[in-house]
């Protein structure tokens, strides 16, 4: 079994919680992971016959558990979670419940509502490149990571990454925004999947995609909303404090399983990667991604954002540590270039609070003056470590 990172911070944080929420895309190991807690009683919402108990007759539910429990799928039954805040108020134990969710809109509303100041939440999403390291699985080039994504079922049970990612996308995804929206065009909205691909990376136009999918622009925020609370999609927003006048301030999307992306794209061999004419963008998303995957997995907020304003200035990835700024610059090249330091030079310039900069590239590291380092992306998580 492939370790997960999250997992010592699981540990701690149900020594001093009563309730301890893992959030995350379906299939990304959160079951996996809450049972790694020896001791614990499981009880999944998604069989039908518990959650009609679980809707119908709550406090029956849960007295079936006299000791610690994980409760998995918790958003199909949201209402439950004001019985387990009467629960934990008058037992007064930590680590009495894990809970595991898939969709985290409807999830931490009704979080906030019931269970406040009484759960810690944490946000799991599939494996990193760090963590397939750690168990000695590691690929020579980017392309494989992206074409073999990360998807623990695809190393747990040695399925094709082809055939795991078109059932992913039918079983999962169609899935789930049938249950959360009105979907009455299922054609558009896969034209509308596909065209998110095929713009991964850059800055959102509402309008251009509107007029491309064939929906109004409340239509495509609402799916936009959806995908990124199921955890498909990961919103980055820009920075603009201290640059409101000139700053970009529409946000950027990345697909949170990059094998998804590379589905969608219509790419069957690794090798179609470099020859794809979004190469630079697919590259992108992993790293972006890997940023991500390294915050949560230390179970904290992303503090991520991009850079861009009126004069061309351009970051692609910033990271807000308290007061400062670390500025990342992403490209896909395995040979280095004086030249990929030019936007980085630039924002040192404007913004007195970066402190530290790193492009993460195709190549070998180097360490360079200016407080700048240059990583393979196999290192990318190192930055917030």
């Amino acid at each position: 079994m492939i370790k997960r990172t999250l997992y010592a911070e699981l540990q701690t944080l149900l020594t001093e919680y009563p309730v301890v929420t893992i959030l995350g895309p379906r299939q990304a190991g959160k079951t996996t992971l809450a049972h790694q807690m020896k001791g614990y009683a499981y009880s999944n919402l998604e069989v039908p016959e518990t959650r009609e108990l679980a809707i119908t007759d709550p406090n029956a539910y849960l007295n079936q558990f006299s000791s610690n429990v994980i409760i998995d799928e918790i958003q199909r039954v949201p209402q439950l979670l004001s019985y387990i805040q009467n629960k934990v108020d008058q037992e007064k134990i930590n680590g009495r419940f894990i809970l595991t969710g898939s969709h985290q809109l409807q999830l931490q509303e009704a979080v906030s509502q019931s269970l406040a100041g009484r759960t810690a939440i944490l946000k799991l999403l599939p494996f990193s490149i760090a963590e397939l390291n750690d168990s000695h699985i590691k690929f020579s080039d980017f392309e494989d990571y992206c074409y073999h994504g990360f998807l623990p079922r695809i190393y747990d049970q040695s399925i094709r990454p082809g055939t795991a990612y078109s059932n992913y996308y039918q079983t999962y995804v169609e899935r789930d925004v049938r249950q959360l929206i009105n979907l009455k065009n299922q054609t558009l909205f896969e034209k509308f999947l596909k065209l998110m691909a095929g713009r991964v990376g850059q800055v959102i136009n509402y309008q251009s995609l509107s007029n491309d999918v064939g929906v109004d622009n409340k239509t495509v925020k609402e799916w936009l909303s959806i995908l990124e609370a199921s955890f498909i999609l990961f919103k980055l927003p820009p920075y603009f404090e201290s640059f409101s006048k000139r700053a970009i301030k529409s946000p950027k999307y990345y697909f949170t399983e990059i094998g998804l992306l590379t589905f969608l794209l219509g790419i069957e061999k690794k090798e179609h990667i470099t020859r794809d004419p979004l190469m630079g963008n697919i590259f992108e998303n992993l790293v972006v991604i890997e940023c991500l995957k390294s915050r949560y997995n230390q179970g904290k907020l992303p503090n991520l954002y991009y850079f861009r304003d009126s004069n061309g200035v351009e970051i692609d990835l910033l990271f807000q540590d308290g007061p400062d700024l670390v500025a990342i610059e992403i490209k896909s090249s395995s040979t280095f270039s004086s030249s990929y330091l030019g936007n980085i030079k630039k924002f040192q310039a404007i913004s007195p609070k970066v402190k530290k900069s790193y492009l993460v590239y195709n190549g070998q590291a180097l360490q360079l003056s200016q407080h700048i380092d240059v990583l393979n992306y196999t290192n990318t998580g190192s930055i917030f470590c």
